[in-house]
């Protein structure tokens, strides 16, 4: 999740459902809301519908391609086998996204779908992420036509839909390089760096988001993500999850980090062999020292109060966040309607 590495959704590998959302998580649910087939049952105006239906789409955009209902339905039942991959999908799509560098050579982000060649298969940052890629090598496979790179990150909008979460919205037509010798050539590699570094704290997640082009709400909100999943030793050398509910999209990481600005102390560092980290009183959950940082900064702490009180608020500034994230780096003419 934003402001971490490390673990579960935006850092490490874990996966759930809530309310209104609920009700999207059948069966192309997901896809079914962006064709705005469930207008009326979200209430949507008539005006925006209307604005939703292609009316108003800039002229010449491919449509939203016919095998997204499928691939989406696909997604839903993977997470559905197993809810702990909704988290490995929600970081395999930030983790594809992440290396992006406005101004950067290469600009990196998900465009070509980098992370199945070297450098990007053997950053540490994304171990553990092979598995993720496996589980849609069947996906890709039965729907030949979607690129990968519009697969790994459209897997993560759809999990974060189908764990509760707001939906994300999404464009297609990112494509992929063919090889390794295809991305050199096109110097086109990203060096391992420019993914978070969970032991840092507040100047180095700035350093990171800033490069992205996000700003300290935009940075809060993604590290939202940390609600979801857990850290891996094996992967990350941290431990644990964030949240009780580490399979389920809502505001439960900010409200277990605003214990410690109501009750200093909630927070301990964890006495143990790895690297530093945080336990709460149950011994259970653990935080990162970037996930710290969110409450020890002065600029940070009001929105992770913010999150805390009110879950709309987060869920639309996420949405609004990591729809950005996806898209960074991908060619503005190449992609299509947004789903």
């Amino acid at each position: 999740g934003g402001g971490g590495g490390g673990g579960g959704g935006g850092g490490g590998g874990g996966g759930g459902g809530v309310i209104l959302f609920g009700l999207l998580a059948g069966a192309g649910g997901y896809y079914a809301y962006t064709q705005g087939m469930l207008d009326s049952v979200l209430g949507k105006s008539d005006k925006a519908a209307e604005a939703s239906s292609g009316d108003a789409k800039p002229a010449g955009k491919a449509p939203v391609p016919a095998y997204a209902a499928k691939v989406a339905t696909a997604v839903e039942s993977l997470i559905d086998d197993d809810d702990n991959r909704g988290p490995l999908l929600v970081r395999l799509a930030w983790h594809s996204s992440g290396t992006y560098a406005k101004g950067g050579s290469p600009a990196g982000g998900s465009d070509g779908a980098r992370m199945r060649f070297s450098p990007e298969a053997k950053d540490g940052a994304n171990a553990g992420l092979e598995k993720a890629r496996a589980l849609l090598e069947p996906i890709k496979k039965a729907h030949p036509d979607i690129s990968y790179a519009d697969l790994y990150t459209y897997a993560g909008a759809v999990a974060i839909e189908h764990m509760g979460g707001p939906h994300i919205p999404f464009r297609f037509g990112r494509s992929d390089f063919r090889s390794e010798a295809e991305i050199a050539s096109a110097k086109a590699a990203v060096a391992s760096g420019r993914l978070p570094d969970a032991a840092q704290g507040a100047s180095h997640i700035r350093d990171v988001f800033y490069r992205m082009g996000f700003n300290d709400q935009e940075i809060v909100a993604l590290s939202g993500a940390h609600t979801l999943g857990r850290c891996h030793t094996d992967r990350s050398g941290f431990e644990g999850p964030w949240s009780f509910a580490p399979t389920t999209m809502s505001n439960q990481y900010f409200d277990l980090l605003n214990k410690e600005i109501e009750k200093p102390g909630y927070w301990t560092v964890r006495k143990w062999d790895g690297p530093k980290q945080y336990k709460d009183p149950t011994g259970e959950l653990m935080m990162l020292p970037t996930d710290m940082a969110l409450i020890e900064d002065d600029k940070f702490r009001p929105y992770v109060q913010l999150y805390a009180k009110d879950e709309a608020a987060f869920f639309k500034d996420f949405a609004a966040a990591f729809a950005t994230l996806l898209h960074l780096g991908v060619d503005e003419a190449k992609l299509g309607e947004t789903a």
